[in-house]
Order: structure tokens, then C-alpha cells, then sequence
């Protein structure tokens, strides 16, 4: 556990859970039964909603993860969406190292956990699911009910 800094300009909705360290920014809104893990960075404008949790992570200005969103060791850009039930995983199931893939090579990331880095602009699409080590150039376009693996550069539409 560690401080908690909240901007006076913030909304907190009731029940919601902050675990410190943990930086909530200007004008950020935190909804009904959000929860916030440690070492979390929630910038100002950005919005975490409903049953959204977020973990080791930061939303840049804008950057929305409105309801039932999971983010976890991830970095959402600013004015990045993600629809309704979007998941960034950040663990392989057999909990090995995190691997991701630029021009067809196999790359270590070094890290057991580490989710998704998406980039400015970026809409994820309802119950998207990224695995682990996605990497998403500004304003990519992920349709409802895909999973998403690998880099993808800057407009591309996946799904």
C-alpha cells in the first residue's frame, strides 16, 4: 500500500476501491465499482468505469476504459476507447515470459506480466480480448469479438 493522490477536480463515484500507489489526474472520472490497483496512473480527462479494473497501469488524457474492462500492466494512449468487456490480458496461461512479434521475429519482452501498449486514438471494439505483449500504433481499429495478437502499426483494422 502507498499514497493515494487524487486531483480536486476528480470524480470519485461511490464504492470505489483505490489501492496506493496510485495518481488519479484533473478532471479524470472514476465511476461506481471501479477498482484501482496499485501503481496505477490515471491521467487527467481519462475515465475508468463501472467493474472496470485497472493494475499497474497507465490511461493517458482521454484515454477511456468505461465498463467491465479489465487493463492490466498496459498503456492506453490518449483519447484511446475500449468498448464494453474489452480484456488486456497481461499473463500467459502458463505464466512464461512474455513474448510479441515485430516482422515476423519472436521477441522477448523480459517480463512474466506486461499487457498491451495502445496508441493514440486507438477503439477497441466490444469484449475484444488482447493477449499478452499486443502493441497497437495510433488509431488502430480492433472490431467487437477479436482477439488480438502481435504489433500492429499506425490505422490498421484488425478483425
Amino acid at each position: 500500500m502507498g499514497p493515494v493522490h487524487i486531483h480536486e477536480s476528480a470524480t470519485i463515484e461511490p464504492s470505489v476501491h483505490i489501492i496506493g500507489p496510485a495518481y488519479i489526474g484533473p478532471c479524470a472520472i472514476i465511476r461506481h465499482g471501479a477498482y484501482i490497483r496499485e501503481f496505477s496512473w490515471i491521467c487527467g480527462g481519462a475515465l475508468v468505469g463501472h467493474s472496470s479494473e485497472v493494475k499497474h497501469s497507465v490511461l493517458l488524457p482521454g484515454a477511456k476504459a468505461p465498463h467491465f474492462n479489465y487493463v492490466g500492466d498496459s498503456i492506453l494512449g490518449p483519447d484511446v476507447n475500449l468498448g464494453a468487456g474489452v480484456k488486456l490480458s497481461n499473463l500467459r496461461n502458463d505464466g512464461g515470459e512474455v513474448h510479441t512479434r515485430i516482422d515476423a521475429k519472436r521477441v522477448a519482452t523480459g517480463l512474466r506480466k506486461f499487457g498491451a501498449i495502445l496508441g493514440e486514438g486507438c477503439q477497441l471494439g466490444c469484449n475484444a480480448v488482447t493477449n499478452p505483449g499486443v502493441v497497437l500504433g495510433p488509431r488502430c481499429m480492433v472490431m467487437p469479438n477479436t482477439t488480438v495478437t502481435g504489433v500492429h502499426s499506425s490505422d490498421s483494422t484488425i478483425g
